[in-house]
């Protein structure tokens, strides 16, 4: 079952985050939620789009807005890339894909002319009831993480 848009997200068990936590669909009830999906830890773009939404965390923060970044990297990658970046959110680790297939982000994608199976760039918006109420897929990254908070400032 995946996500469909003004629609309650499916529900999902708890998944292993940094710094020991877990998330499931029930964490994301009670306040805006951004689920931000992006291909691999420590690459360029996933670090620009990390360090996008660290610099506007007080203001997403302010909105009610929780904000988690998702990949299928593991939780030790993600706990160092979190710390290096020194990112005040959690980061997801979603190594069968479970929620990478809830949110429909696994995608065929080119690399060096070979088809290769991963994270489409993608970010989420869910409201506090558990409805997602915004999606960017395809994401490029200059200026995303501004046009994420200005949807949420319309939504709240």
């Amino acid at each position: 079952m995946t996500t469909a848009l003004n629609a309650p997200i499916p529900s999902f068990d708890a998944l292993t985050a940094t710094s020991g936590t877990t998330v499931s669909s029930e964490t994301l009830k009670g306040q805006f939620s951004v689920l931000y999906f992006y291909p691999k830890d420590s690459t360029p773009g996933c670090t620009t789009e990390s360090q996008d939404f660290t610099r506007l965390f007080d203001e997403f923060q302010a909105l009610n807005c929780q904000i988690f970044g998702v990949s299928r990297d593991s939780v030790k990658s993600h706990e160092n890339f979190k710390a290096k970046h020194d990112m005040p959110f959690e980061l997801i680790s979603d190594p069968d894909e479970n929620l990478c297939t809830v949110f429909d982000v696994m995608k065929l994608k080119n690399m060096y002319g070979k088809q290769v199976r991963g994270v489409e760039r993608s970010t989420f918006l869910i409201n506090p009831d558990g409805v997602l109420t915004a999606e960017w897929r395809k994401v490029s990254v200059p200026g995303h993480a501004e046009a994420v908070l200005e949807t949420l400032k319309a939504q709240g």
